[in-house]
């Protein structure tokens, strides 16, 4: 598939790039009023997937990802603030379930919507601990995961794994070893070229599945799927040959690495493994 984006998502992709990288570093209320500012929870499928993969980028900590792509999407409307939802019919590991001004609830009788104030939720510890997860206790649930969630998740996945990328090319291109630079070695180029073609594919995948929700496509859960599929198998390959090229240090408290390699592997673990999206696949 050949995918290039027009005039206006490229301005769109370079505006959000240079807005996270300027506000990146404030505090996390900052950069989330910033971003509703801006209207950025207003954009359609596709567009909201090119804003979402430079906030996986940045490892972004503000409850983006779960008000756009979760809550919205089950009840059709933006939040007074932050959401989230629960629509996997267990309540457990929901994103930003903790924070949220309002969270929607999937119950067999249809969607019911509570503030977060009044809701039972306590924060369990995640590999990230920038991400905000909780488990939440409420009555009966149904499950009806929305195509947008899983589209969300993917997106962001895939800025984490270029951002991997990014980090451990700059880092073998300065590394000197038996008095060459790491990057000059053949076994180094493939793993960055392997890492190089996850990534794409992950995102070709990713862009297919924000296009098919922007046009109710019937192929949409199947797209969804797809997509979310393609990115956990991505961030495997991209965490292992990573890590692998950064070495032990890849994963200290110094190194930026970590917190993308954290957030990569996140966003493969909610809302089930590339495995459990490919056995989705062929049961449908």
């Amino acid at each position: 598939m050949e995918f290039e984006l027009d005039e206006d998502q490229q301005l769109l992709r370079r505006t959000v790039r240079e807005t996270v990288a300027k506000v990146r570093g404030r505090p996390e209320d900052q950069q989330w009023s910033t971003y509703r500012r801006l209207g950025w929870l207003e954009a359609p499928p596709f567009e909201l997937t090119l804003i979402l993969e430079e906030l996986g980028y940045a490892a972004d900590p503000t409850p983006f990802l779960a008000t756009a792509t979760w809550f919205a999407p089950l009840t059709g409307r933006l939040p007074d603030g932050s959401g989230t939802a629960v629509f996997d019919g267990t309540g457990r590991y929901v994103l930003d379930a903790d924070r949220a001004d309002e969270v929607a609830l999937l119950t067999p009788d249809g969607v019911v919507v509570v503030p977060g104030a009044e809701l039972a939720a306590r924060r369990v510890p995640v590999l990230d601990a920038n991400l905000h997860v909780a488990e939440v206790e409420t009555g009966a649930l149904a499950e009806g995961v929305p195509d947008l969630a899983l589209t969300g998740l993917a997106a962001t996945a895939v800025g984490a794994c270029r951002r991997i990328l990014d980090l451990s090319l700059e880092h073998v291109k300065r590394r000197v070893q038996f008095g060459r630079p790491l990057g000059s070695f053949q076994a180094v180029k493939h793993k960055a070229a392997d890492m190089h073609v996850a990534i794409e594919r992950a995102r070709a995948l990713t862009h297919f599945s924000a296009l098919t929700i922007a046009e109710d496509d019937p192929r949409r859960t199947r797209a969804a799927h797809m997509a979310k599929a393609a990115a956990g198998e991505c961030q495997r390959t991209v965490f292992r040959h990573g890590l692998q090229l950064f070495g032990a240090m890849g994963f200290t408290w110094e190194n930026e690495l970590q917190h993308h390699l954290k957030r990569a592997q996140a966003c493969d673990l909610l809302l089930g493994t590339a495995s459990a999206h490919r056995k989705a696949l062929l049961a449908s």
